[in-house]
């Protein structure tokens, strides 16, 4: 037993990792194993609401996403690493508070109208997609979590899991504890083409690639667009791969930052320096990655151990919704 607080996060499993990723919310949840009873997730029922036309690779991207999770800090032993749909008691929480959860609350929370817009070339006029909030709120109280670490977009749902908590509890009897948000405190990590790094945009430069991808990958980006010749002033404020120096706080920033500003060192000198610096820092992560490809036996181990802890939890608390509800 302990007396720690529960912390709860997901994390949809879209495939190979890559640095927006990671800069953007793994670093901020790896510091809190210690801190905090550590729920960690993969949500492979909510990759489903959007995928459910093509859910052939959801499997397949759960288990690599696991892996690169492993391999970079997420210690099984002091955390909950396990797999959504394994927790059988999520979807009958998810169907008592649809009972309870009023129609308009779905349909006024912002997210949703915004993703509907913004993923118009599939269909998501469905119940599932509606219903996506609620879902998310069973995920957070099945384990009655004290905290959530979210980004700014994602507080609506949030809120609205403690409506439902609320509502439960005023209906059949105190039970539910309404979560606390932790605003995580993510960085915006540029990609390729200077939208924000992700994989449907193909400007991503992931985790698992070798240096020279990455170099590659870099040398593509856009500098700066006044500077001609390499002996030429630069303007690094304006220039995207200078963000990488700022991200990784290379002891070497400002140096770089007033050569580049003298003239002293041309974009791709730049360009591969900042390649390096990005390959290296992800050397021991793949040494890692290419360890548990090798025993996979382990990696489901660590979702199976994840599974038995957190259907225990569960269980207890389908048992205790039951008797308040009623039906048991």
């Amino acid at each position: 037993m302990t007396n720690k607080q529960i912390m709860l996060t997901g994390f949809r499993p879209t495939g190979r990792l890559h640095l927006g990723h990671l800069h953007g919310n793994i670093v901020n949840m790896i510091k809190y194993h210690e801190q905090y009873d550590y729920y960690f997730f993969l949500v492979d029922w909510h990759a489903l609401f959007t995928e459910y036309q093509n859910p052939q690779n959801i499997k397949n991207n759960l288990i690599e996403c696991a892996i690169d999770l492993i391999a970079l800090g997420v210690n099984p032993e002091i955390t909950h690493l396990y797999r959504q749909s394994d927790i059988i008691e999520i979807p009958e929480l998810t169907l008592y508070f649809s009972m309870v959860t009023p129609l308009s609350w779905l349909e006024r929370c912002p997210t949703y109208k915004e993703q509907v817009k913004e993923l118009n070339a599939k269909d998501l006029s469905t119940l599932g997609f509606l219903s996506y909030p609620v879902l998310m709120a069973a995920d957070i109280l099945i384990i009655n979590a004290d905290i959530v670490p979210v980004g700014e977009d994602q507080l609506p749902h949030l809120e609205l899991t403690r409506e439902i908590a609320r509502r439960f509890n005023s209906l059949y009897g105190e039970y539910f504890k309404e979560p606390k948000e932790l605003l995580s405190k993510a960085t915006r990590v540029i990609g390729t083409d200077g939208r924000k790094m992700s994989k449907s945009y193909n400007n991503a430069i992931f985790l698992s690639d070798d240096f020279e991808t990455i170099k590659a990958k870099i040398r593509q980006m856009i500098t700066d667009p006044e500077r001609i010749h390499p002996t030429d002033p630069g303007h690094p404020d304006i220039c995207n791969v200078f963000s990488f120096y700022k991200l990784y706080r290379n002891e070497n920033i400002t140096g770089i930052e007033n050569r580049c500003r003298n003239g002293e060192i041309g974009c791709i000198k730049c360009k591969d320096e900042i390649s390096k610096i990005i390959y290296d820092s992800l050397k021991d992560f793949q040494e890692k990655r290419k360890n548990l490809e090798k025993d996979m036996s382990y990696v489901y181990k660590v979702l199976e151990k994840g599974r038995d802890h957190v259907r225990t939890v569960s269980l207890k608390t389908i048992k205790e919704v039951r008797e308040k509800i009623g039906i048991d």
